[in-house]
């Protein structure tokens, strides 16, 4: 058995506290939240005792540490808790600002830090995954990401999220990097503001499209928006030289009604806690397998790193109405 803290306990950290208290290899045993309540119900539903950062980094027998604060504070807690030998499971993103990132590199690059981007431990999106490597279409040439929330957050999230590309898109940029093979070297990215003009007032956009480019000429176009209208909306499209691989939105069952006026499914999950239920499980069984044995992350501090210099190029490709080179 492994102990492990938890260093926020609000939305994300309440799904991570639960499935490593149900994961047999690990025990929650410390929660850290700057909320007395929070850190006081989550620890009271694991039999955890509610804690300080100072205390899980001088306690020895805490082996890992995940990270589910805000995330201007990631990066910090994150080399704190390397210095001490700890592993990490941090969320995403690595920090907001792509130069404090890339200046620790030095201290975390060694790091046994496993970042969340948990789209790559969807079950479907992992079988596309195999398939293209495959070659099960040939070769791939082109790549669509969709990712459309169901309903755009509170304004007063959007103030302190980062901004669209790094709060929402980053996750598809991450998507884009692993499926595509290569690192893209050009970004163009197009915004507006559709959906709620207080998210422009708020000084971001709410629509937007980018389009990714590969040295080797592979494209990647990713469409994203605060509101689909029908729910989650999260589909990939590979498009090989034989072909195309699609993987598509999950809906809440599988029941069909057949009636003369045609056939109705079942709505699309609507809550990403919900359409990522398996992913967030699977995210937490790697990191205990970091934790007994010397297995690498497979997602780490570089990674991280790649993300978030897409998201400000594309940012960046949005402001000057130019394609960025990376």
């Amino acid at each position: 058995m492994h102990k492990i803290a938890l260093v926020g306990a609000g939305r994300i950290g309440r799904i991570h506290a639960a499935n490593a208290a149900s994961h047999p290899q690990l025990t929650l045993s410390h929660v850290v939240d700057p909320i007395a309540a929070n850190a006081a119900d989550v620890a009271a539903s694991y039999g955890a005792q509610v804690s300080t950062l100072e205390a899980v980094l001088a306690d020895k027998s805490v082996t890992g540490v995940v990270v589910a604060s805000s995330t201007d504070t990631h990066l910090d807690y994150c080399i704190q808790a390397h210095k001490v030998g700890k592993a990490i499971f941090c969320e995403k993103p690595i920090d907001m600002d792509l130069n404090r990132a890339r200046a620790a590199s030095g201290t975390l690059a060694g790091a046994r830090l496993f970042l969340g981007f948990n789209r790559r431990f969807d079950p479907n999106f992992q079988a596309l995954k195999i398939k293209l490597e495959a070659r099960t279409v040939g070769k791939l040439e082109t790549l669509h990401i969709i990712s459309n929330d169901p309903s755009p957050p509170p304004v007063s999230y959007v103030k302190v999220s980062g901004g669209l590309f790094k709060d929402m898109a980053i996750h598809d940029f991450d998507m884009a990097r692993w499926l595509l093979g290569e690192e893209p070297s050009e970004v163009f990215a197009w915004g507006s503001c559709l959906v709620d003009p207080e998210i422009a007032k708020a000084g971001d956009i709410d629509t937007a499209r980018a389009i990714l480019k590969t040295p080797s000429g592979r494209m990647c176009v990713i469409a994203n928006s605060r509101r689909s209208g029908f729910g989650y909306d999260q589909r990939i499209e590979a498009f090989g030289s034989a072909g195309m691989i699609h993987a598509d939105n999950v809906v809440k069952s599988t029941v069909q009604v057949w009636t003369e006026t045609g056939a109705q499914a079942d709505q699309f999950q609507n809550f990403f806690l919900d359409r990522y239920a398996d992913a967030y499980r699977a995210e937490m069984a790697h990191f205990a397998v970091m934790l007994t044995s010397a297995a690498k992350p497979d997602i780490g501090y570089a990674d991280g790193v790649a993300a978030l210099a897409l998201a400000e190029a594309a940012a960046k490709s949005l402001q000057t109405g130019q394609t960025v080179k990376l």
